[in-house]
């Protein structure tokens, strides 16, 4: 018992006398040290878009009554009027509009726009993507709320 006491002892004074910690300032730290590069914290909202009114926005894109909608039903409404909309239309214009409907858009080889929001616990989204120039707009509208059951 006494030797193995002694051993526990003789081990701890070898690892606190630097028997394997590095020095602060010996070799590279493995971490880069970027002080202040942090991003800042996100919106209310998520930071991807305004809150759309119900009804037609600012831009003049009609939301319909989508606060209290089964998104089974509204969906695909909500698709029909993006679709008469934006019929014929060019993709730059298409690209303009959602933005002054308060869509952030984003465009690699397609147009995708969304409208991300949070609203008593439901994370609501709203989406136009258009394939090539040319091709009917996709939209739609989902709900996900926290704890549901």
């Amino acid at each position: 018992m006494r030797v193995l006491i002694i051993a526990a002892v003789a081990a701890m004074a070898a690892c606190a006398s630097s028997g394997g910690a590095q020095e602060a300032g010996e070799g590279a730290n493995p971490f880069p040290v970027e002080r202040g590069s942090a991003l800042p914290p996100p919106a209310p909202n998520g930071g991807r878009g305004t809150t759309p009114p119900e009804g037609a926005a600012a831009g003049g894109l009609d939301f319909g009554q989508w606060r209290g909608a089964d998104p089974a039903s509204y969906a695909p409404a909500f698709q029909e009027r993006v679709r008469a909309r934006y019929a014929n239309q060019e993709i730059s214009y298409i690209r303009a509009d959602l933005e002054a409907n308060g869509f952030a858009c984003e465009q690699s080889g397609r147009l995708e726009c969304r409208i991300e929001i949070m609203e008593r616990q439901c994370a609501i989204d709203w989406y136009v993507v258009v394939e090539r120039a040319g091709a009917q707009p996709i939209a739609g509208h989902d709900v996900m709320c926290l704890g549901a059951r």
